[in-house]
Formats: structure tokens, sequence, C-alpha cells
């Protein structure tokens, strides 16, 4: 039950955070002041984004006794996020080179991690 609560509290997370980020890139003037304000007006939000990233990454690391997992985890989610949020915000349809894509950023990733 522990990972379960660590999978559901990373992907709330990431998903606040890329998903203000997207909407930042989409939607937002992207000169300073206008960029500074919407960021201003988010602190809370991505600070309980932080929290709940944070808390993901120690219950899946409490659930397996294993780092290596727990981070591959996350990035695994963010890059499924960004996949997820591209689609949306951007209409992106992801082709099967964004598949194995992925495949090979997360595979790199648990490759760095255990050597």
């Amino acid at each position: 039950m522990t990972m379960a609560y660590g999978i559901a509290l990373l992907f709330g997370g990431l998903l606040v955070v890329n998903g203000l980020f997207a909407y930042q890139s989409k939607h937002v003037d992207p000169a300073f002041w206008p960029t500074v304000w919407f960021q201003f007006k988010w602190v809370p939000l991505m600070f309980a984004a932080n929290v709940m990233i944070g808390f993901g990454i120690k219950f899946c690391y409490k659930t397996t006794d294993n780092l290596t997992f727990s981070l591959s985890l996350a990035k695994g989610i963010e890059i499924a996020i960004c996949v997820l949020l591209g689609w949306v915000f951007l209409h992106e349809v992801p082709s099967w080179k964004t598949y194995a894509g992925m495949a090979a950023v997360v595979g790199g990733f648990v490759l760095m991690k255990w050597g």
C-alpha cells in the first residue's frame, strides 16, 4: 500500500509541476515580468508539488529499499506526463519514436544509477 501512495504522490506532484510549465509555455507572455508574476502566483502549489514528490520518492524507497528503482520510477512517470501534456497542450501525437525515446531515456537512467 505504501508503494501505491508513493506512485500517486509522484504522479500528482509531477503532473502539477510539468502542467504549470506546459501552461506557461503555451499561454503566458514570454516577457520577464508576466512570467515572474505567473510563477509568483503559483509558489504555494509548487511547494505542495515538491512535498508530494519528496514523499513519493520516500515512500517508494521505503517499500523497495532501492533508491535506483525509486528515482527511475519517478523519471519514467515524469516522461510519461511530459508526453501526455504535449498531447493535451500542443496536440502532439506520440509515435513509435516517442516510446522508443522514452525507453532509451529511462533505460539510460537506470544504467547510470546502477553503474
